[in-house]
């Protein structure tokens, strides 16, 4: 059974950081573009980070480029995102694919002063 958990969310404030973890079984995931996550309440789920197989080719979406990063050690199946420089606007539940057919749970991020 597949399985990925994040772990790592928690209420911050404007300007800390938080480093969210997905740590997946009953797959390697050193084969798998693996995707970072966020959604709100009543909003479309959008997509945050990507990382390649060989975790040298990331992408990351406009709203967080330069403040967050995505890495990964296949060896251990994680994969992170690190989040600096947090704003109110990033508050989300986010979620950790293996694209196109595994979801995490989610973790909850909460940016407030």
């Amino acid at each position: 059974q597949v399985q990925l958990v994040e772990s790592g969310g928690g209420t911050v404030q404007p300007g800390g950081s938080l480093r969210l973890s997905c740590a997946a079984s009953g797959l390697f995931i050193g084969a798998y573009t693996m995707n970072w996550h966020r959604q709100v309440p009543g909003q479309e789920r959008e997509l945050v980070a990507s990382i390649a197989p060989s975790g040298q080719t990331t992408y990351y979406s406009d709203f967080v480029k330069g403040r967050f990063t995505i890495s990964r050690d296949n060896s251990a199946n994680i994969i992170w995102l690190q989040m600096n420089a947090l704003k109110p606007e990033d508050t989300a539940v986010y979620y950790c694919e293996k694209s196109p057919d595994y979801w995490g749970q989610g973790t909850q991020v909460t940016v407030s002063p």
